[in-house]
Formats: structure tokens, sequence, C-alpha cells
């Protein structure tokens, strides 16, 4: 047990300390003087701890009879997400989340992210590294992924439904995908996209009838606040305008922690959560963003370092799905508070607030650690 802990990747642990203080200061900020959300900063520091030791606890358990139960976590992932949409009450238009006791919330869709990663790397893996095949691996890759993603989307959770697709995608691509292959798909996606907005486009006021009838005009006005944002209420901008607004005031050095003015006078919506790069960008300005991406690029750079040090390409597979998730979710939370993207529910990893989502994304940093420490029998092997 020393010997698997003594391979803990020290730089990585540094990152996440880095992450907590990060994101305690950022939480404290954006709850301070709110009775709705108070003790936040105390409550993340609760769950870094907690975080940790899932992390460094997982270490210790070999990842890969992860991969010998896939079919079981598949499932019981599966059954989570039918469940909670038939059971758990609607917050913020969304079922998404079971209620447990003391206040705590549970998304099974953060944890299918991981099982996903799981059983991707499995399917992939019995190929040994040699050219994926149409029908025999990315057609049942895409089968076993297509199910949990329609599940969240009729949740409706358009956000974990994107991120289940990137770290597919993600995995594909380093999983030896053909080259003829990959320009199919992205035609493909391409030609979905330009579709989708010339239909949105072309049925605009049906579509918003019909949202609006399903109780689900929100989702209108996100996508429509996006792709027009020149005709769109104010309603439907006010969250990414008031965004820009806010970053744009910090300018290279921020207004001053807790000083934000926007944050202060509650123009942004959930700034401890979706928005809380609003308040990096408010109080630490440029400089302050450009700290954080660094922590990213670092925590990202050392995950990628350990996937091509792997033996086992099953293990680099789990990795690179991570890796993949992490991405996007930096690139899409904030994209979004700058008009790059359209507002979704995607958090900032290691730093908006949220038990779950920390707990689960600390997890995949222990299943990192796990990858690292359980290469012996391949250097042996070789």
């Amino acid at each position: 047990m020393l010997n698997k802990l003594k391979k803990v990747d020290l730089g990585m642990i540094i990152i996440l300390l880095a992450f907590m203080v990060v994101s305690t200061l950022l939480v404290h900020s954006a709850t301070y003087g709110n009775p709705d959300y108070a003790n936040y900063d105390l409550k993340t520091l609760i769950f870094y701890g907690l975080g940790f030791s899932v992390a460094l606890g997982s270490t210790f358990f070999d990842y890969r009879l992860f991969l010998k139960a896939w079919w079981v976590l598949y499932a019981i992932g599966v059954i989570l997400l039918v469940i909670v949409y038939f059971t758990a009450p609607e917050i913020n238009g969304a079922k998404s989340w079971f209620m447990l006791p003391g206040g705590l919330q549970f998304q099974p869709a953060e944890m299918v992210k991981i099982i996903l990663i799981i059983t991707v790397a499995f399917l992939m893996g019995r190929r040994q590294g040699d050219p994926l095949r149409v029908r025999q691996d990315l057609l049942v890759v895409a089968a076993f992924s297509f199910l949990p993603f329609m599940l969240v989307m009729i949740q409706p959770d358009l956000g974990n439904a994107i991120i289940y697709l990137v770290i597919v995608l993600g995995m594909l691509w380093i999983g030896n995908v053909r080259y003829t292959h990959v320009l199919l798909g992205i035609t493909i996606i391409a030609g979905g996209l330009v579709l989708f907005i010339f239909l949105f486009n072309t049925y605009n006021k049906q579509i918003h009838d019909y949202l609006l009838d399903a109780h689900k005009v929100h989702w209108y006005e996100r996508i429509n606040g996006f792709i027009n944002p020149e005709t769109a209420s104010e309603k439907e901008i006010y969250q990414a305008s008031k965004a820009k607004i806010a970053i744009g005031s910090g300018g290279l050095t921020g207004d001053g922690y807790m000083k934000g003015e926007s944050k202060n006078r509650k123009f942004i919506p959930y700034p401890y959560s979706d928005a809380i790069f609003v308040v990096i960008g408010e109080e630490f300005g440029f400089q302050g963003a450009a700290v954080v991406l660094m922590l990213y690029f670092l925590l990202i750079y050392r995950m990628i370092i350990i996937a091509f040090q792997c033996y086992d390409l099953k293990g680099s597979f789990i990795i690179i799905g991570i890796v993949s998730m992490y991405v996007f979710q930096v690139f899409q939370n904030i994209g979004m508070m700058i008009g790059l993207m359209p507002i979704t529910g995607i958090t900032l990893p290691f730093i908006s607030y949220g038990g779950t989502s920390l707990l689960l994304n600390m997890l995949c940093i222990g299943l990192v650690f796990s990858v690292k420490a359980h290469q012996e029998k391949y250097q042996m092997a070789t």
C-alpha cells in the first residue's frame, strides 16, 4: 500500500490544493451576505476533504476491477437515470436530482460520466490498439452511449448530454479511428448543426409555442439567445449579457476580492455555481482568469503524461475520457460566460460549488491515480 501511495502524482495533489483554496475563496465571495447560501464556503472545504479521501483511497483500488464489472456499473447507471426521471422533484425545469437527508442532492447524470468512460474504455480496449471497425466497434460504442444520452436529454439536462458525446468522441479519437470515419463523423455533425439552425430559424415561432406549452420554454430562450442575440428578448440574453459586462469590467487586474459590483448587486444568477467564472473575471480580472486557466492546463498536462506512460491501453483510454470531460467542461463554462457558447448548466470543475460534482471529479482523479499505481504487472511483463 505504501508503494502505491508513493506513486500518487504529487504535482496533481498540489494543483488540487490550489483549486481548493481558489474555490473556497470564490464561493465565500459569491455567497457572502446571502443567508440562503450560508456556510457554502465551509461546505466546500468539507467536500474537498472528503474528495481527497476518495481520490487517495481510489489509488489502492485496482481500476481493472471496474473494467471487469463494466456491465454491472452500466446497468446501475441506466437504472438510476430512469428512477430519477420518474421520482425526482423538478428543480429549475429538470428532474435530475435525488433529494438526500440533510438537504444534500445527488445527480446520477454526474456519476454516469464515469460509468460511460469505463464502458467505452472496455469496449475499445478489446481491439488492443488495432483500428476500430464500424459494425463491431463504433456501432457498439454508439449503442451503449445513446441510451444514457437520451435518458439525460429527456430530464432535460442538455449540458451533461453534450458532455457524454464529447467524452465518447475524445476516446474514439485516441482509440485509433480511421481518418475516413473521422471525416464522415465531422461531416455529419457539421451538417446536423447547420440543419438544426436552419430548422430552428424557419420554425422559430412553432418551436417557441410548443416548448411553452410543454413548460420548457427556457430551452427556447437559451438557444434563441445564442443563435439570434440581435433579435432575442432581454430575458433570453440577460444572463449572457450581464456576465460579459461583469467580466469586461474586471479589466486586467479586477475590482478586488469581494468587490465585484455586478455580483454584489445580484445581477449575476448562480454566481457560486454555473457563473463562478464571472466572479473570477470581475474581481481578479484577466490575470486571475489566466492563473485559473494555467491550473487547468497543468492538471490536464499531468494526466496526459500519465496516459502516455501506461502499458495498459484501457487505462490510457480511461484517462483520455476524463481529460476530454474536463477540457470540454472548462471550455463550455467559460465560453458561455463570454458569449462563445450557449448557456447550459455545466459547472466549472473543482471551482463551482457542488458536492456531488466535486466528489465525482475527485473520484475521476482517483481513477487516474489508480491507473498510474497499477501498471507494475505490465512493467514486469516487459
